[in-house]
């Protein structure tokens, strides 16, 4: 295991470094951080040529990344065009984008995964039938439609969640939308496990179980379920990383000032730094989720391990 998992660490290496150059490239090089930062004025020429060398903006692109590289490994993800420390917008930002992913991981997990087993062991009954249909219809909503009806439901007309976070982002503020984040991906799981369970339940191996009489809960729970959950624990592990990524229109329907909030204001504002800034840690995000998924997927089928 200890092989595979320094293969895997190595393989992430230069996954980092080119995903992170090409976002640099797309910031830097096809922008003009300077003429962002002034908006409609036209800057002073001393003043700009000034913040040009501050930055390193007057030297080649890859050895702006290289520096940019080694300031981020030092901690230091530069200023926001604020003045505000890149650093100091994601001590904000990431803690409440982190509560808000995991508890729509928790829904996709405890809902998705019961609802695909129940369905994958009744496939073509009533149950199954019910569950497909409510999954594609989730699937077919976009997500500002399904978050703004929720809002004003259970949030304006019925006053039953508040309407919008607070600037804190208590966990139990987080659990609409978390639902709200978590619904496509939860109707994708359980189309996920269910198909995987149907198609398991019909293997070999579980016949051979039932024709020695074990008990149906222990071939569903320590056969079945196990190899069922492996494409299911790959697409949750890998989902992790788009959910983070992804928060943006939820964030932005409940006023929540997490990660997608700060890489709006910084798309909007040609905020260069911050956009960088906080899209290089989700590159590390979904590279450690993958290698999360990596090492579970080698602990439920061993046999990955020695490919």
């Amino acid at each position: 295991m200890g092989r595979y998992v320094i293969r895997r660490l190595l393989q992430m290496i230069p996954v980092f470094i080119g995903t992170t150059f090409l976002i640099f490239f797309m910031v830097y090089a096809l922008g003009d951080p300077v003429a962002a930062m002034f908006g409609d004025r036209a800057p002073d020429p001393a003043t700009a040529a000034q913040i040009r060398r501050d930055l390193h903006l007057d030297k080649p692109l890859w050895q702006q990344y290289l520096l940019y590289m080694g300031n981020i490994f030092s901690g230091d993800f530069g200023q926001a065009f604020n003045g505000q420390p890149v650093l100091d917008l994601m001590r904000r930002a990431w803690p409440i984008t982190v509560r808000l992913a995991l508890l729509a991981v928790l829904f996709e997990m405890l809902i998705g995964v019961t609802l695909g087993v129940i369905s994958g062991l009744r496939r073509g009954r009533a149950v199954d039938t019910g569950v497909l249909f409510a999954t594609l219809v989730v699937i077919s909503i976009p997500t500002f439609v399904t978050g703004y009806v929720l809002q004003y439901l259970l949030g304006v007309k019925w006053g039953w969640v508040k309407p919008a976070v607070s600037s804190g982002a208590p966990w139990n503020e987080l659990v609409l939308p978390a639902v709200v984040l978590a619904l496509v991906s939860l109707a994708y799981t359980t189309r996920l496990t269910r198909t995987s369970v149907a198609e398991n339940a019909r293997a070999d191996y579980v016949r051979t179980a039932v024709a020695k009489g074990l008990p149906r809960r222990r071939i569903t729970v320590r056969h079945l379920l196990r190899n069922s959950l492996i494409p299911v624990v790959t697409f949750l592990g890998i989902d992790i990383g788009n959910l983070m990524g992804g928060a943006i229109v939820t964030e932005r329907i409940f006023n929540i000032q997490g990660v997608g909030f700060q890489l709006w204001q910084g798309v909007l504002r040609q905020n260069a730094p911050t956009v960088v800034g906080f899209v290089t840690v989700l590159v590390i995000v979904y590279l450690l989720a993958n290698l999360v998924v990596d090492v579970l997927y080698a602990v439920l089928d061993p046999r990955i391990r020695y490919a």
